[in-house]
């Protein structure tokens, strides 16, 4: 082993930092400090369409993430995204943005990162550098071969990512490895093994930017993607979102109107019968059925509205 290379939790080799593609020093930003505002702005625009062409050359490996994962917790599994820094960070806003939208319970989608919930405001990078925090962390929620779990590492290096995704993997878990570093730098075995090769950030070393950017593209990917998988949207209108204040109110009741032509009044007047909640308020309007066997109706089909519709002798879907 030469002094470029060392081992990581995997026992397999890989580059020190600096010679990462996220390390490398960007040729078309060495001038930077001497750039105009408004070539500041056009020079991180050019770079952050990388990030759109990184997501597409990614596509299988997403599409399989997605395909997994819905499979997993179609069966009672759960999400777990496991990241330091930025990339933890993201994945406990993924996380948190799971509830409000689709309607999930809390611990269906779950964001684990390296110092705990202070590190989300508070920079805790050395605690990166911890493999057994990662291993305890992954006790600590129980994971079973039923549960999913995404390590997001920029650089793919992280100690706390890879020691959560082998902990993972010893326990059974279906395992997503998300990188933005190529394979022959950085290897890990992981089920579903995501490279997202945006290249040399604008600031040298600053993942907080376009690897940043692509991540977040991908995680809105993977989740949104896996929640119509199982169900939480009818065409492209989020029929399980929670209405918990005045703005999801309005965004409910513009669902269901556009939907079924119903008037304000009247869509309110439904939304009201069905407890809250806009799946149930179309199925009831679509079929005919009250509340309670409209919901047991969805039941029997895995809350698949357009199933469950469908399957009815009085089907009137559009």
């Amino acid at each position: 082993m030469n002094n470029s290379e060392k081992s990581n939790v995997n026992n397999d080799v890989i580059p020190v930092r600096g010679y990462l593609l996220t390390e490398q020093v960007n040729p078309n930003s060495l001038n930077l400090d001497q750039l105009s505002s408004v070539e500041l702005v056009e020079l991180f625009n050019s770079e952050d369409q990388k990030a759109v062409a990184a997501v597409a050359a990614a596509k299988t490996q997403l599409a399989e993430a997605i395909e997994r994962t819905a499979e997993r917790l179609r069966h009672g599994g759960r999400l777990f995204y496991v990241g330091a820094g930025t990339s933890g960070r993201l994945g406990v806003l993924d996380a948190a943005e799971c509830p409000p939208t689709f309607c999930t319970p809390p611990e269906l989608v779950q964001g684990i990162i390296a110092g705990g919930a202070g590190a989300l405001v508070r920079s805790s990078e050395d605690l990166e550098d911890r493999a057994q925090d990662g291993e305890a962390a992954i006790a600590q929620r129980h994971i079973t071969q039923l549960d999913v779990v995404v390590g997001i590492t920029a650089g793919g290096t992280t100690p706390f990512v890879h020691g959560a995704l082998n902990a993972a993997r010893q326990r059974g878990a279906t395992t997503i490895f998300i990188a933005c570093v190529p394979a022959e730098q950085v290897r890990f075995d992981a089920d579903v093994d995501i490279r997202l090769l945006t290249g040399p950030e604008v600031i040298a070393g600053s993942t907080r930017l376009k690897a940043g950017t692509v991540t977040k593209l991908a995680l809105n990917i993977l989740s949104t993607g896996v929640m119509v998988k199982l169900g939480k949207v009818y065409g492209n209108r989020m029929v399980d979102v929670a209405v918990t204040n005045q703005k999801l109110r309005d965004r409910a009741l513009q669902i269901l109107q556009d939907l079924t032509g119903l008037s304000r009044e009247a869509a309110g007047f439904l939304l009201e019968r069905s407890g809250k909640w806009v799946k149930l308020a179309l199925l009831m309007h679509w079929t005919g059925l009250e509340k309670d066997d409209g919901d047991r109706l969805l039941s029997e089909h895995q809350g698949n509205l357009r199933v469950a519709v469908a399957s009815h002798k009085n089907n009137k879907l559009p």
